[in-house]
């Protein structure tokens, strides 16, 4: 996060931020219009002599010195361009050399992008810095002059008043008629004292804050797209890899579980109708038991739909759904979780699926006494955790049962840490945003 310097200091009126910032800009462009006198002799200069005697290999080192001696320059100016655009400005990046040989290190900014960008400013600077000084002198002038004249009026010689001016207004006071006239006219000059020394201030910062950092904060942006791109493309395919395992972990169950029964009731039921003419006892047996399989069935089914979308989820929140979550679990659940308000659908969807793959995991591996469910809502997301005092030694490594569930966290955008040493139970926490 960007510290502003206004943000940085104690809370101020209005009235002293503006008298605070107009010290800040008028100091920042008059100490910019001799600073830019040196730096273009200097940058100039050294240019000019260097492109020059190239060609001898004399100008190389020329070059080199005038880049160095930019470079400082422009460490100095992002330092005074701080405090008048409210925020640190932050120093780009120079190219070093891989290598140890004096020479390589030596001229290696003559390969530096941002180097020469700090020249060309030198160069180019005592333009802004001419325009903005002289704005700034003249209105701070006027201001001064103006609204000081009653102090000085009597060791000016003034000529006889041929304007008229006197008489337009009424008076015939020529001194008080004059004096009147240029305390207007620094009051007009105080009045728009503070926009125009800003504008000026402004015009000459973002200058030189373009040239300086402009390269640096447009490569940051790239990076940071790029970073987005690769963050995208990673929840991607973690949500094709979760739905994957997903869609094979309900195949496996119905395979094993509700098609074995209907299996097996088709043949009973094939039974039951083959033995009705002759033993007709035997077949309402075997009819009770289809019945019997049927409720079975439909248990199973109702149990896999709770998998794919619980109906209480969708219908009372995810405190309704984990307490009916913790109600099943074999192992004795230490439930914490507050009233929440309702979250996005998928946030909630993956926050229940954390929670009952832990606790499947729970029951079926880790010999746990007591597990503990934790769900905190703070700033910036949801923080789901489920400990237990176990054997250990879960893993988020591919071919552990928690793989699928860190794929399905990371496709939903948050993250999935698992601590669980051998002996000393598990502790898995997700980090959802919200």
């Amino acid at each position: 996060m960007t510290t502003t310097y206004a943000e940085a200091g104690p809370t101020r009126s209005p009235a002293r931020r503006h008298l605070r910032q107009l010290g800040i800009d008028t100091q920042y462009v008059f100490f910019g219009f001799p600073l830019g006198l040196v730096t273009l002799v200097v940058a100039l200069t050294g240019f000019a002599v260097g492109i020059g005697t190239a060609i001898i290999w004399v100008g190389l080192p020329i070059l080199v010195g005038t880049l160095m001696l930019s470079r400082g320059f422009a460490v100095v100016e992002r330092a005074r361009i701080g405090p008048v655009l409210g925020r640190k400005v932050p120093h780009p990046v120079y190219r070093t050399a891989e290598a140890q040989g004096l020479v390589r290190r030596t001229f290696i900014s003559l390969a530096d992008g941002q180097a020469w960008l700090d020249m060309v400013h030198g160069m180019f600077r005592f333009i802004p810095s001419t325009l903005a000084f002289c704005f700034v002198l003249t209105w701070w002038a006027g201001t001064l002059a103006g609204l000081t004249y009653p102090l000085y009026d009597w060791a000016i010689p003034n000529p006889p008043d041929n304007t008229g001016l006197h008489e337009l207004l009424g008076y015939e006071d020529t001194v008080f008629v004059r004096m009147l006239f240029n305390v207007s006219i620094g009051l007009f000059f105080a009045v728009t004292l503070f926009p125009v020394v800003r504008a000026a201030a402004l015009a000459e910062a973002y200058f030189a804050h373009g040239m300086l950092n402009g390269v640096h904060e447009l490569r940051q942006q790239v990076t940071a797209a790029e970073e987005a791109r690769d963050v995208a493309r990673s929840q991607k395919a973690a949500a094709v890899s979760a739905e994957a395992v997903a869609l094979r972990k309900l195949e496996r169950d119905i395979h094993d579980g509700p098609q074995q029964r209907l299996v097996r009731l088709a043949m009973d039921l094939g039974r039951a109708e083959q033995q009705f003419n002759d033993d007709p006892e035997r077949a309402r047996v075997i009819v009770a038991e289809a019945l019997s399989q049927t409720r079975e069935t439909l248990d199973e089914l109702r149990a896999l739909s709770r998998g794919i979308a619980p109906p209480i989820l969708v219908d009372r929140g995810l405190r309704a759904a984990l307490t009916a979550l913790a109600g099943r679990c074999t192992v004795p659940v230490d439930l914490d979780a507050p009233p929440l308000d309702r979250l996005e659908p998928a946030v909630e969807s993956t926050a229940y699926f954390v929670v009952a793959e832990a606790l499947t995991n729970v029951a079926k591996h880790s010999h746990a006494s007591e597990v503990q469910v934790s769900v905190q809502r703070i700033a910036t997301g949801l923080i789901v955790t489920v400990a237990d005092d176990g054997v250990g030694g879960a893993s988020l490594a591919k071919g552990h049962g928690l793989a699928g569930l860190d794929d399905r966290v990371r496709a939903a955008g948050g993250v999935l840490s698992v601590d669980s040493p051998d002996g000393a139970g598990t502790r898995l926490t997700a980090a959802l945003p919200i």
